[in-house]
């Protein structure tokens, strides 16, 4: 059964650890992180863009798949499925397909206007038990078509989202979407702690947690974010997995490739990295 991110996140708040979101592209990439929170006994968050969705023949097609899945594999840990850097509308849509966790990005808005649109999903979640993540500052890189430049967010606009009653807060710190530069001037921990303290027990998120050094995520961890994104690095794995696969030229009796054969080496990518992340970010044994 699905379940809401407020209780994993409070939980991995108080605990200093985070728990991790993957995000999802297909049955594949589902099923090697479902797999791998039980294995590891970890909570997870299961991410999914409009672009995703969209592809995956929409919301609702999505959420059966989902609880499928955890039927079917018998997953008993917390599972969250959640829309990531959802549009107002994206964020109704997914509502009414049965998502158990909403973020509506109203970061590219005047913070005004992020304010009353954010108030609005905060009474839509709360009515249907789910918990919301807001956004303040954009986040640098590209994702679905939206282009954040990598704002630092401001500390008091942050109070003024987290004040809202939303579950979760993701602020730009100078992290982006994809591979990081290697002029990258790393993560602003000056203006995390400014956030941190602005918004008192509010779990924190950070997007973009491809490539950022190990020590930078912990500092980060230690300072109030409780919910890392990952989905950059799933993408390189499992296509360096399947590129390896088709070169090696193993066709069956020369009629072309099996799709199960063909996707299995991603798989095991997928949850080689999803198991490296859980560890990093100390969420195993914590479901």
């Amino acid at each position: 059964m699905l379940v809401s991110a407020k209780e994993m996140l409070n939980k991995a708040r108080d605990g200093k650890y985070a728990v991790g979101q993957f995000n999802i592209n297909n049955l594949e990439w589902t099923k090697a992180i479902l797999l791998t929170a039980q294995e590891n006994n970890s909570p997870v968050i299961l991410g999914v863009s409009e672009g995703a969705a969209k592809y995956m023949c929409g919301f609702k097609t999505i959420v059966g798949m989902v609880n499928g899945m955890m039927e079917e594999l018998k997953i008993t840990v917390p599972v969250a499925l959640h829309l990531d850097h959802g549009s107002y509308e994206g964020a109704l849509k997914a509502m009414e397909a049965g998502f158990s966790s909403i973020m509506f990005d109203g970061s590219h808005y005047a913070i005004d206007e992020n304010i009353a649109k954010t108030t609005e999903m905060v009474k839509l979640t709360s009515e249907k038990g789910l918990s919301l993540e807001a956004e303040v500052g954009s986040i640098g890189g590209e994702e679905d078509g939206v282009v954040g430049a990598g704002e630092i967010a401001d500390a008091n606009e942050c109070k003024a989202i987290a004040d809202l009653g939303v579950t979760m807060l993701a602020a730009g710190i100078g992290n982006i979407h994809g591979k990081y530069p290697s002029n990258w001037k790393g993560l602003s921990f000056e203006a995390l702690e400014k956030i941190n303290n602005a918004t008192g027990e509010m779990p924190l998120v950070l997007h973009g947690g491809t490539g950022i050094p190990e020590d930078m995520i912990k500092k980060a961890i230690s300072l109030g974010v409780a919910k890392i994104n990952v989905n950059t690095e799933c993408q390189l794995v499992f296509q360096e997995a399947t590129r390896k696969y088709i070169e090696a030229g193993k066709d069956i009796e020369g009629k072309g490739f099996d799709p199960r054969k063909l996707l299995a080496p991603g798989f095991e990518a997928i949850k080689a990295i999803v198991k490296e992340k859980m560890e990093l970010f100390g969420s195993v044994n914590k479901a």
